[in-house]
């Protein structure tokens, strides 16, 4: 009698062992519809701020598979280069160097300000009150610790040092940047992270005092420069992932910026 219970379990487990061999596992949770890369590449291709014919990006190989049996280069770069992040720290004494940067500042609601329009007829266009007060009536208040970014267009000069540059015959760049007056309205009412932009500058081009880099260290509100693909990025919706290196008393670096597309999110 116990021999025929004991083969009647083992009959019945190795059913259940074969029934949860067979079924399919649940598919993973879709948190996100997408991500897109808003990081150009850092080469000695890039435009710098000076417009020098010679980067100030170097690389020379230090192993290689046919000596070593493996590759590592050395390189070096200035602080701000390519895709970066200014710490305030660059623009101010006594506030966060980029490692100091708390992270929860670093992953934050995206808001992407349209003014391709308004750049294209006019290089030294400054973001203004009116640009924010139509995003808000399209989208809603700007959220608390948010990511503002300006899409200019200008992201498509990439490619031409002296068209992103765009230099006059004196040397005073041309490029589009925020207007001092919106960003006091972003930081002291809005209480924003960051402000990026696809330029070289969140101060317009011919820039000679740098109002909003002033006055953003101060707050400890840090800056995205030479953003790339923000034509790929929703206007609101969006999760933006900030990751700079994570340099010791930097002033700023090289960073990869991450847009997280949720569900239902459309450009």
């Amino acid at each position: 009698m116990k021999f025929k219970t004991f083969t009647i379990a083992c009959a019945c487990a190795l059913t259940l062992f074969l029934f949860a061999q067979r079924r399919t596992p649940p598919a993973p949770q879709q948190l996100f519809a997408g991500v897109v890369d808003l990081t150009h590449s850092i080469s000695e291709k890039a435009p710098n701020w000076e417009g020098t014919a010679e980067s100030p990006y170097k690389v020379k190989p230090l192993a290689s598979f046919e000596k070593d049996g493996y590759f590592t280069r050395y390189i070096s770069l200035p602080e701000h280069f390519a895709t970066h992040i200014d710490a305030p720290a660059h623009f101010a004494q006594g506030v966060w160097t980029v490692d100091q940067i708390p992270p929860q500042r670093l992953v934050a609601p995206l808001v992407v300000i349209d003014v391709r329009g308004k750049a294209a007829n006019n290089p030294d266009y400054q973001v203004s009150l009116d640009d924010l007060a139509v995003w808000e009536h399209d989208n809603g208040q700007v959220p608390p610790g948010a990511v503002v970014m300006a899409r200019t267009g200008w992201s498509a000069r990439w490619n031409s040092m002296k068209e992103y540059r765009n230099a006059d015959d004196k040397g005073a760049m041309h490029f589009p940047g925020f207007a001092l007056d919106t960003v006091k309205f972003l930081v002291q009412a809005r209480k924003i992270a960051g402000l990026g932009i696809d330029t070289l500058s969140v101060d317009y081009g011919p820039s000679k005092d740098y109002p909003i880099h002033h006055f953003t260290a101060k707050n400890n509100v840090y800056h995205l420069e030479n953003v790339a693909n923000l034509d790929q990025a929703p206007e609101a919706g969006g999760i933006v992932v900030v990751a700079p290196a994570k340099l010791e008393g930097g002033s700023g670096g090289p960073v990869r910026i991450f847009v997280l597309l949720k569900l239902g999110t459309v450009n």
